[in-house]
């Protein structure tokens, strides 16, 4: 019994003495850990991009001139042709026998005219000694211009069977690719028209043909006509993004301004030639044609993953004195590579985070350790502007073109 009545004032002893603990010896939390990185200035040309189709700088149609039976395909479909290079051989035996009577017909009309001549010939004199009568020399001319006249037509005739014949053997009349046959071996081509056998390309230079809107031609049009013939020496200032979003190793030139605008959608076809070692580009691919529009002067870069979108509007997280955490709304420009340009909300030299922004908030004390930032595809972009659209005078970044400039307009990093 003394031993329970203990115990009750023992327990409420020692809840007091906890209760009087200090709340400060509490252990603090410790500050989260982020990654932070220094917003980047830099003068930033943007670019626009054209969804772009790719075509053979020449193509070529390889029909049938002739008709007969396909007797034999003497190329890999698929494979570079040379210019002469055979191709297909039509059955020549009806048109060497059409030649061989042609050649008979020619015989024929040079031996009357063989016999015309002797006639006139021996006629002349005896018409001087009035041995004959005029009028049987007449014949005899008359005879001679006729038999001239079926020599030439024979002759024309046995030409026609000779190309006619040689047009048996198809030939490639340019270096290129051959594409896939549209007939097989024992078909019968040229009946009523020139059957279309198939199509040689030459890829290299490829042929790139894109649409801008008449205002993004209006804004360059100067620009377009100062720019250097496609055959001058020189790189070129055009870039090439393929569908699996790497860019082609060779730089391409404008060759081409269409001559009219399409009433329909708006746009002017422009035509650019991309050099293709290889021949790795074929005709009918899709590709977006980049190229320089302008320059913003001290343009400010945070990586993407810094900026935080939420219903239309944008903020970053700076970092300020003693590692305190400010939640800024920013407003957002074009993207460039994987960096975005700030227009307005950010100075130069602001510190940023890049990673743990679901940790902070505003007020919230960090400790901040720098980011890894690929710089790579920003400084590749940024060797990738060239001459070609340099003329306008370079915004600042509150003035940076609207995308609207062009049709499928994105902006990209010098």
């Amino acid at each position: 019994m003394v031993l329970r009545r203990l115990r009750f004032p023992l327990t409420l002893l020692a809840l007091a003495h906890l209760g009087c603990k200090n709340p400060h010896d509490a252990a603090k939390p410790e500050p989260p850990d982020v990654l932070v990185a220094t917003v980047i200035q830099r003068d930033t040309p943007l670019f626009v991009e054209f969804i772009g189709t790719l075509d053979g700088n020449v193509n070529a149609e390889i029909r049938a001139r002739v008709p007969g039976i396909i007797e034999a395909q003497h190329y890999k479909e698929g494979s570079f042709v040379k210019a002469g290079d055979v191709l297909f051989t039509i059955d020549p035996k009806p048109l060497e026998a059409s030649s061989t009577q042609v050649s008979g017909d020619l015989a024929r009309a040079q031996a009357s005219l063989s016999k015309a001549n002797a006639d006139v010939a021996r006629l002349q004199p005896l018409v001087a000694k009035k041995a004959v009568s005029r009028q049987e020399l007449d014949d005899a001319l008359a005879a001679q211009a006729s038999a001239k006249g079926q020599v030439i037509t024979a002759s024309g005739a046995s030409q026609t069977a000779r190309i006619n014949l040689g047009y048996t053997k198809i030939t490639s009349p340019i270096n290129g690719i051959a594409g896939i046959a549209k007939v097989k071996i024992g078909n019968l081509v040229g009946q009523s028209d020139p059957t279309l056998l198939t199509t040689v390309s030459t890829v290299d230079p490829i042929r790139v043909s894109f649409s801008i809107s008449e205002r993004a031609y209006l804004l360059h049009a100067e620009s377009l006509k100062r720019i250097p013939d496609v055959n001058a020496p020189g790189e070129g200032y055009l870039d090439l993004v393929l569908a699996d979003g790497s860019t082609h190793v060779k730089k391409g030139k404008i060759a081409l301004a269409d001559r009219q605008v399409n009433p329909q959608t708006g746009t002017i076809t422009i035509q650019a030639l991309f050099p293709n070692p290889g021949n790795i580009l074929r005709p009918g691919q899709f590709g977006r044609v980049r190229m320089e529009s302008t320059v913003i002067a001290g343009a400010l870069l945070v990586p993407q993953r810094a900026v935080q979108e939420l219903q239309g509007t944008y903020q970053v997280a700076v970092v300020g004195d003693g590692s305190k955490v400010e939640i800024r709304p920013v407003k957002a420009g074009q993207r460039v590579a994987t960096f975005w340009i700030i227009d307005q909300g950010l100075q130069p030299g602001d510190t940023i985070i890049v990673e743990g922004l679901q940790k902070v908030r505003t007020g919230s004390v960090v400790r901040g350790k720098p980011a890894p930032l690929d710089l790579g595809p920003l400084d590749r972009l940024m060797d990738a502007g060239k001459e070609a659209f340099r003329d306008t005078p370079a915004p600042s970044a509150s003035a940076a073109p609207s995308a609207s400039a062009a049709p499928s307009a994105s902006a990209n990093q010098k």
